[in-house]
């Protein structure tokens, strides 16, 4: 494992800072992109270094992380079914496609990874094991996306998703008069942590080598432990693989 693993990271303060992150998303989206996009370089590069590594963004929109990434000298390259979502940043590549079906040969890419992509996708498995597909041997994959069950599951309906997705995008609708960003059902759906770690362990391809709720402290990785508590508490599951 790499050396950084030797120290902590996941702490309180760093939680606290990134919720305070969270809360100007809409009003200092560079604040918000660049704090989570520096969290992701911070938790991929105790595993694996980022420097001449060849990184596949699957489900990528934001600027900010091309840029952090090339500047930790990595070669990025953002994939995403609508060109329109793409903005890379200087020096990144960027690429049209599916996540059910990415447009690369086998075992490309040094790192592959997802950052709350698999609560929009009908088939996050299917998604996942083509990010598996296209990692080199001994290529890390790094996923990580919001629980249906946790307080920002349905996300700007939240927490009226916890009554039914369907009943949350029609309140939303009437109190706003406008339908929600993220329409269940359609571009948002109810991933699970459950889900995720029964794929994340039944793969035959790669090896789990860390899953934790991703912005808590690292004492509260028990969570993952407890059915049904860690459906409401995890809030964001992260799941690190190694490529066999």
């Amino acid at each position: 494992m790499h050396a950084a693993e030797a120290t902590r990271y996941r702490t309180v303060a760093r939680s606290t800072a990134l919720f305070r992150s969270f809360l100007v998303e809409q009003t200092d989206p560079e604040r918000f992109y660049t704090d989570v996009a520096n969290d992701t370089i911070e938790l991929i590069t105790r595993h694996e270094p980022l420097a001449g590594r060849t990184v596949l963004d699957v489900g990528a929109g934001q600027e900010q992380f091309g840029r952090r990434f090339v500047d930790h000298g990595a070669r990025y390259l953002a994939v995403d079914i609508e060109q329109d979502a793409l903005r890379p940043g200087p020096g990144c590549g960027a690429v049209v496609g599916s996540g059910e079906q990415l447009p690369f040969a086998d075992a490309c890419a040094d790192i592959v990874m997802s950052n709350n992509v698999m609560e929009h996708v009908t088939a996050p498995g299917r998604v996942a094991q083509e990010m598996v597909r296209v990692a080199k041997p001994g290529a890390l994959i790094f996923i990580s996306y919001t629980a249906w069950y946790s307080p920002w599951g349905g996300h700007e309906t939240s927490p009226w998703h916890l009554l039914g997705g369907q009943y949350a995008r029609r309140r939303y609708e009437r109190v706003n008069g406008h339908p929600p960003k993220n329409k269940f059902g359609e571009s948002m759906h109810a991933a699970t942590v459950s889900g995720g770690l029964h794929w994340a362990k039944s793969t035959p391809d790669a090896d789990l080598i860390e899953a934790a709720p991703r912005y808590h402290p690292d004492w509260a990785d028990g969570l993952l432990k407890v059915p049904g508590l860690r459906e409401l508490l995890s809030w964001n599951l992260m799941m690190v693989l190694r490529r066999r």
